[in-house]
């Protein structure tokens, strides 16, 4: 694909980062944005109200970062997923032609943009792999069960020759994305606060253009987690506001598939109930207690409320706005 990198200007794509209190885990992903070969024409900060010093880590960077610093200081928490449909609003106002989107617990990898570069000319959406805390490489579910909205555990961790796979999910650790697709799906959705929203987003622009995951490596994760180990897999610790989201957020995506023509009871119905048996083995397995069950309940019961809003809309395209 050597011919095909000269036709990516680095300069045209901006990182879009969401951090909250975590200036620790900021300052390692800017030192790494720092060392990059070569560097995006912006990188953009989405500080969701933080009460720590990320302000003052964000503007020591300022004159060290090598490209423009666009930092964003909110007056709310807005979750991860108002922050990044702010990022990538203010990338896309930037004029970007391509957004990277991450949270602040990943490092960029030194020729991490221009191993994403070179697959942007073949396609307009696309997701690298990365790294987990311990160097391994982490398995990430790139195809969802459309019509129960979940992932599938099971899609193939191996690449062949072509070296990518197509994907009809999304993951904003990452997520890699072509301001025409941002145009026609629109910004991702902040009222989900937290959980599915890169899930929804990457789903709907699957539906615009072929997604895939590419078989590069990109990212490394900063941040440990308490994991089970199963193997080929692993899953993760939650928190309560996890187990909350999860559940009430279901009711947004059934939102979507209404509005889409996609949903189907039984099998959406079925996904939900899946989705709350896998937190429960993860109360019971990861985290070793039966605490946090009634978070799951609260959130299928506010999600009701969600499901009778009669004036509830997708988000719309950027092109109608």
């Amino acid at each position: 694909m050597a011919s095909d990198a000269a036709a990516f200007d680095p300069a045209s794509a901006t990182i879009a980062v969401v951090t909250f209190n975590r200036s620790g885990l900021l300052t390692r992903l800017l030192e790494s944005i720092v060392v990059m070969d070569p560097k995006p024409g912006h990188v953009v900060i989405i500080d969701n109200a933080s009460v720590d010093d990320t302000t003052e880590v964000v503007e020591s960077f300022r004159a060290r970062l090598g490209t423009e610093l666009v930092y964003r200081r909110l007056d709310t928490n807005t979750g991860g997923s108002g922050g990044f449909s702010e990022g990538m609003r203010v990338a896309y106002e930037l004029g970007s032609t391509w957004m990277w989107l991450m949270d602040d617990d990943v490092e960029v990898l030194p020729d991490g943009l221009a191993k994403m570069g070179k697959w942007a000319p073949r396609f307009k959406s696309i997701q690298g792999r990365r790294y987990d805390y311990d160097g391994s490489e982490f398995y990430w579910q790139y195809r969802i069960a459309e019509r129960m909205g979940i992932p599938i555990p099971f899609a193939p961790a191996s690449f062949d020759e072509s070296g990518f796979k197509p994907m009809n999910s999304g993951c904003f650790e990452g997520m890699f994305i072509h301001r025409d697709i941002v145009t026609q799906v629109g910004l991702p959705d902040p009222r989900f606060f937290i959980y599915w929203d890169d899930q929804v987003y990457g789903w709907l622009a699957s539906r615009k253009t072929r997604s895939v995951i590419v078989d590069e490596f990109v990212l490394r994760r900063t941040r440990e987690i308490k994991q089970w180990d199963m193997g080929v897999r692993h899953m993760n610790a939650s928190s309560n506001a996890y187990r909350y989201y999860i559940m009430r957020n279901r009711a947004i995506i059934k939102r979507y598939y209404r509005a889409l023509d996609v949903y189907s009871p039984l099998l959406f119905g079925l996904g939900t109930a899946l989705t709350f048996g896998k937190e429960l083995i993860r109360l019971f397995f990861v985290e070793r207690t039966v605490r946090g069950t009634s978070n799951l309940f609260r959130g299928l019961r506010d999600g009701r409320t969600i499901a009778r809003d009669r004036s509830w809309q997708p988000m719309p395209a950027l092109e109608t706005v």
